[in-house]
């Protein structure tokens, strides 16, 4: 097998094997996590920035060209690329747990390989989540509102004021929920297994899929609240990514670590 990491790091076998997650590991992951964003402040304001700019672009430019109905569900469904982005806090990650210091060339050159590699694939199929996601909503807008494109004003009272607004509201989060769900459960592990280990993207979504059955309860609670906390991170002109990504991200690579092993480990 040809190892694609970064230098220093020796490839390592397959077979992965999945336990089951306590609140323990969340507590510890999360500790974890902002050891590494303390260690590497840098690297973690870089990627935290790059969300934060593109949240910014989604909120601003969609009511800027009359799609004010797309801002929530595309601030709601910005969250699914979240780990995508959080690929070079994994490595940052992975880089200090084998006690090698996380320079910018490591890091950015293991990101930039991931484009030839299973993880990419990964990537295209969350954007691709995103994208129907997009579909779903614009097609609950014209089954709710029409085809006619409604200034902010107009559309947040039709939202909030209106029996059609409400029900609107209700069944674009149920929708929402059961994919937010189903992209969850196939990325929480699958991201940094592919980033750490050459398997097929298969086997690293199973391997996530297996982590949430282990652990339903914790794994799922974990899931709710990343998404609060990147919710609440999104208010202050989603300022709060800045810091609330790169330690989401630092702490999933550690919960990856602790829930995942591998046989020859």
């Amino acid at each position: 097998m040809t190892d694609t990491t970064s230098p220093g790091i020796a490839p390592r076998p397959r077979e992965p094997v999945v336990r089951a997650a306590t609140i323990e590991d969340i507590k510890a992951a999360l500790e974890a996590g902002w050891t590494d964003l303390k260690a590497a402040p840098a690297q973690g304001l870089f990627f935290g920035a790059i969300y934060w700019l593109g949240g910014l672009a989604l909120m601003i430019l969609p009511a800027r060209f009359g799609y004010a109905w797309a801002v929530f569900p595309l601030a709601a469904g910005f969250a699914l690329i979240g780990p995508f982005v959080a690929v070079g806090l994994y490595e940052v990650s992975r880089l200090r747990e084998a006690g090698v210091t996380p320079t910018w060339g490591a890091v950015l050159a293991t990101v930039w390989r991931q484009g030839g590699r299973e993880l990419s694939w990964l990537a295209f199929l969350t954007i691709f989540i995103f994208i129907i996601w997009m579909y779903q909503v614009r097609m609950l807008y014209a089954l709710f509102f029409g085809f006619a494109s409604l200034d902010p004003v107009l559309f947040a009272k039709a939202l909030f004021l209106t029996a059609d607004g409400w029900t609107f509201l209700a069944v674009g989060t149920a929708v929402g929920a059961v994919m937010a769900l189903f992209t969850f459960s196939i990325t929480v592990i699958s991201f940094p297994l592919l980033l750490d280990r050459d398997l097929d993207i298969v086997t690293a979504i199973i391997t996530s899929v297996r982590a949430v059955q282990a652990s339903p309860q914790v794994m799922l609670g974990w899931g709710v609240v990343t998404a609060a906390a990147i919710f609440l991170a999104m208010a202050p002109a989603f300022a709060g990514l800045l810091v609330v990504l790169p330690l989401w991200g630092h702490a999933t690579w550690h919960l990856y670590r602790r829930l995942v092993s591998f046989a020859a480990d």
